[in-house]
């Protein structure tokens, strides 16, 4: 009988402005999580397509161009190839990290515009829209801000609100004013097409009630979203940067706005992967077959984004996978502040990497994913959850254990004597850290997972002072090789476990442990007694601050 086919996972991950560094708050809201749960996902089989790319046409990028006198594409230059050296110093596995600057993606997002049109969803109207007087150009969402009607807050752009997480229309806002002169902008008419939305409210909801599994807040909030009611949405704006329309009837200078154009990199970022492979039609196995698995890793602030109009886009496209599952994260917050990376909130990843190891840094921010609260972050908790969590605990379990193995067995891995019931039940804890390891990560619960790892290695810390090779050394090698055997298997499964999370210290133990290449495969690996053991120095450096100094 032959092997069931590998279940086909789309990872699909948010795309970042151009625009800017990205900071903290980036790497554990969007970033990480998805790279811990594409590598578990790859270990154990899945067929992964992990795709992002450069988010090129939002305003944010005209903005910045235009106060410093440049062009977009100088900020796209400067931006996008910082983002792919934080990828890399990462170690976060992209198949794809693209940008929506390609001619794929504007074949894409044209092509989605045109059935959009053919199956009805899409009609002409001729709205109001605020207008810069001193500027004389119509002003895009992002180039006003004002006041929030929903909760008071001050600085609300025109198309969403960054404290209460409302999606906004400019016209909401209340005493509005142009980023470009300060001034407050008047009304004029123009013609756009308009999305029929509201005409998908009802299977919407009826969708988002099916969901099993997802997390409370992003399930939570998109239904109410959905309950307070659909209103038909502007799709084109007064731009000439972006995605020209594929019509030429509302005369020049229109584009697909940004909202939704962007939202369809997750479409054409896999055609680009396709086409790239010489397999044109490769992508249709993860959009088009029912039982292929997508999931979207974004912040809470994306949530109205990926959980209500993506799913309501595809189901006005159709013949699409809609989402498996949204794991929005809540915010990294910075003494009580949400990072931000145009209020100067939180720090760049560059000031982080330049002073933390990268496995370190993936750790320090995995275990405190904020994957159902806003959790606050300091530097000094960061600092101390290195040094006593995983300098202590896993780094000095490989080091004990590898130092003890060249002192006692001449750096070979031993052959197991007699095993009693404490040997049985480390072996028992490293084994059952498989089940509950990966039921974590299956399920999302990425902090958990790493919890549950980390445990592991605590229970095998705790079985060497109980054992105490270094004493039976004296009187007992036999008991001493049979510790040593025990605790080698137990780091060769630890670092297995903690392969996703820390990625570049799980594969230098497996390779000094005669493992190559067992850290991409979800299984505990087998040591062969024999074989002697690599070179490997410390795994970390333990911190003392993180001080500019």
């Amino acid at each position: 009988m032959s092997a069931p086919a590998p279940r086909k996972i789309l990872v699909a991950v948010a795309w970042p402005y151009a625009q800017g560094p990205l900071h903290l708050g980036h790497l554990a809201g969007a970033y990480l999580p998805p790279d811990i749960f594409a590598r578990y996902q790859r270990a154990i089989g899945s067929d992964v397509l992990m795709v992002s790319g450069s988010d090129v046409h939002g305003t944010p990028i005209t903005v910045k161009a235009e106060e410093e006198g440049v062009t977009p594409e100088d900020i796209v230059n400067r931006y996008h190839p910082e983002f792919l050296r934080y990828w890399d110093t990462l170690g976060i596995a992209f198949d794809l990290f693209t940008t929506t600057g390609t001619d794929t993606h504007t074949r894409v997002a044209q092509g989605f515009f045109l059935t959009l049109l053919e199956n009805g969803y899409l009609y002409r109207k001729t709205v109001e829209q605020f207008f810069d007087e001193q500027e004389g150009r119509f002003l895009p969402d992002r180039y006003i801000d004002g006041t929030c009607p929903h909760c008071g807050y001050e600085h609300a752009r025109g198309d969403q609100c960054d404290n209460c997480g409302r999606t906004l229309d400019p016209i909401d806002l209340i005493a509005p004013r142009s980023k470009l002169s300060g001034s407050a902008p008047v009304l004029r008419e123009t013609e756009h097409y308009y999305w029929k939305l509201s005409a998908v409210q009802e299977p919407l909801l009826e969708w988002l009630r099916t969901r099993t599994g997802w997390r409370p807040h992003v399930v939570n909030f998109a239904i109410g979203m959905v309950e307070d009611g659909l209103h038909d949405r502007s799709f084109t704006r007064d731009l000439e940067w972006g995605i020209p329309l594929p019509v030429d009837d509302l005369g020049p200078g229109k584009s697909i706005y940004v909202w939704w154009e962007a939202v369809m990199g997750y479409f054409s970022a896999p055609q680009e992967w396709a086409e790239r492979r010489g397999e044109p039609d490769a992508w249709r196995a993860w959009w088009e077959d029912p039982e292929a698995e997508s999931y979207y890793f974004v912040g809470k602030d994306n949530i109205p984004f990926h959980a209500v109009y993506w799913p309501a886009l595809l189901l006005c496209h159709g013949g699409l996978n809609l989402p498996t599952d949204v794991p929005a994260n809540q915010y990294i917050t910075f003494g009580g502040e949400k990072a931000s990376k145009s209020r100067g909130i939180g720090r760049s990843l560059s000031w982080y990497l330049e002073r933390v190891e990268p496995d370190a840094l993936r750790y320090a921010v995995a275990i405190n994913l904020p994957e159902t609260n806003d959790t606050d972050l300091s530097d000094e908790q960061m600092v101390r959850r290195i040094n006593e969590e995983l300098v202590a605990t896993w780094g000095n379990l490989v080091n004990r254990v590898i130092t003890m193995t060249h002192r006692y067995c001449d750096g070979i891995v031993p052959e197991p004597g007699h095993e009693d019931a404490a040997d049985a039940a480390m072996r028992a804890v490293v084994a059952a850290g498989f089940h509950d390891v990966g039921g974590h990560l299956e399920a999302v619960r990425l902090r958990a997972g790493l919890g549950a790892a980390m445990g592991v290695a605590q229970a095998a810390n705790g079985y060497l002072s109980e054992r105490e090779p270094w004493k039976t050394a004296k009187t007992d090698q036999e008991r001493t090789a049979t510790t040593l055997a025990v605790a080698l298997s137990a780091v060769a499964g630890c670092a297995t476990l903690l392969a996703p999370y820390l990625p570049f210290s799980s594969e230098k133990v497996l390779t000094a442990l005669g493992l190559d290449g067992a850290e991409g495969r979800w299984e505990l690996p087998r040591l062969v007694a024999g074989r002697r053991l690599g070179e490997l120095g410390p795994l970390f450096t333990k911190l003392e601050s993180l001080d500019e100094e």
